[in-house]
């Protein structure tokens, strides 16, 4: 590389000056995947001129290249430009209560190896923030990559995490007090650090790049070990006055006297998560139910273990495994017409961890819809099941990064 375009590189990676222009295109290349210049040209609302002179400086900064010709309505077909995979690299950590994976993504969004796996529990482990700054060390030291090409790391985890301030009130506090979670692992690593709750996390990868792309209001249901929500609006993210929007599971819908995760009675989450289903099913095996759960559940299994098994019996059909799914469905989109009656939204994704179950969901969930809701509000909403499976929270979390490392305000 040049010196030229070294200096203008390390300006697009360190951000030692602002260019606007570069950071827009650049995002939105990245949301796009490629664009012709006339594409670009409406949506940044820029002159054709002006497009093709940044793009041509990206170019020559080695951050951009052709990536084929586009269809032609008529006349000469348009070049194709994209960001280079190699352009920049993200370090990406998508955490749950119980598992950390750990892996680096380039600018396609493509992991570039295995994903780290390490076992940490968050509500028992006292030296969490530690454990995630030597994943993140080592995840680093094994991608061979050099400190310029990284562009920052992205956290997605459970809890209340406050994304402005850098702090997660529920999980993983600070070593240092008075500096928050981010602001410690970023003086560590010398790298921008982001981190976010793990279901707004997948309502980024969903709405920039999944089911509810393109779409102004939409609802995204983290279905995992607790009930999450992502919610859409206006095309945006909606995050609420503390960051704090979208604690679907802790809703009180049942008078079952359960002690939800978070202390209160009757959450959502004690009748639907996939642990709860999991608990479920292990207790109707011991009361003699047949199911192929019996052969396949080992004492010494993980919770992670379960659930892949449980996802095995539901695709054959298990008669234990769908009645205990669809009972949770449906209690979900009782939750669900809750939300429909507030946010009259146009598209319902469900994501995350449970959408591995696929379209078994869609029903018992359509039908608590079509009880609960009021007919104009429910029947022109689009219930769908994301395709994103674990991909969803690595997907997002890169994202995170790249929406924040291009900022232009």
């Amino acid at each position: 590389m040049t010196s030229d375009r070294q200096r203008i590189y390390q300006k697009w990676t360190y951000m030692k000056v602002v260019d606007k222009h570069w950071n827009r295109f650049c995002k939105e290349f990245y949301r796009h995947h490629a664009l012709s210049i006339s594409d670009m040209s409406k949506i940044v609302v820029k002159s054709p001129s002006l497009t093709a002179k940044i793009i041509n400086e990206l170019i020559d900064a080695d951050l951009i290249q052709e990536a084929g010709i586009a269809e032609s309505s008529g006349g000469r077909k348009p070049i194709l430009y994209q960001l280079k995979p190699d352009a920049g690299y993200v370090v990406v950590l998508a955490m749950d209560q119980y598992i950390c994976r750990c892996a680096v993504m380039d600018m396609g969004n493509q992991l570039q190896s295995s994903p780290i796996q390490v076992n940490i529990d968050l509500a028992k482990d006292e030296h969490v923030a530690d454990q995630v700054l030597q994943l993140l060390q080592r995840t680093i030291a094994e991608s061979h990559l050099p400190p310029d090409k990284i562009l920052g790391m992205g956290i997605a985890m459970p809890g209340f995490v406050d994304f402005a301030k850098g702090i997660n009130h529920s999980f993983v506090p600070s070593p240092n007090k008075g500096v928050s979670l981010r602001s410690y692992l970023s003086k560590k690593l010398d790298l921008p650090v982001y981190l976010d709750n793990d279901s707004s996390v997948v309502a980024l990868a969903e709405s920039t790049f999944g089911l509810a792309r393109n779409t102004s209001n939409a609802m995204i249901v983290n279905i995992g070990w607790g009930i999450g929500l992502g919610i859409v609006t206006n095309g945006k993210l909606y995050r609420g006055e503390n960051g704090f929007a979208g604690e679907f599971s802790h809703i009180p819908i049942f008078n079952n006297n359960k002690i939800c995760s978070c202390g209160k009675v009757g959450c959502l989450e004690t009748e639907t998560s996939l642990k709860i289903i999991l608990g479920k099913a292990a207790d109707a095996i011991k009361m003699g139910r047949p199911s192929l759960l019996r052969k396949t559940l080992k004492p010494d299994d993980s919770l992670e273990d379960q659930f892949l098994k449980f996802i095995q019996a539901v695709e054959k059909r298990d008669t234990l495994a769908i009645e205990l799914l669809n009972a949770a469905a449906y209690n979900i989109g009782k939750g669900i017409a809750i939300l429909i009656h507030i946010f009259n939204p146009k598209k319902i994704v469900l994501s995350g961890r449970g959408a591995l179950a696929g379209n078994v969901w869609l029903p018992p969930i359509q039908q608590a819809i079509n009880e609960h809701c009021i007919r104009r509000l429910s029947e022109n909403i689009e219930l769908v099941v994301s395709n994103m499976g674990y991909q969803a929270e690595w997907i997002g979390t890169a994202a995170l990064v790249v929406e924040n490392k291009f900022r232009t305000d």
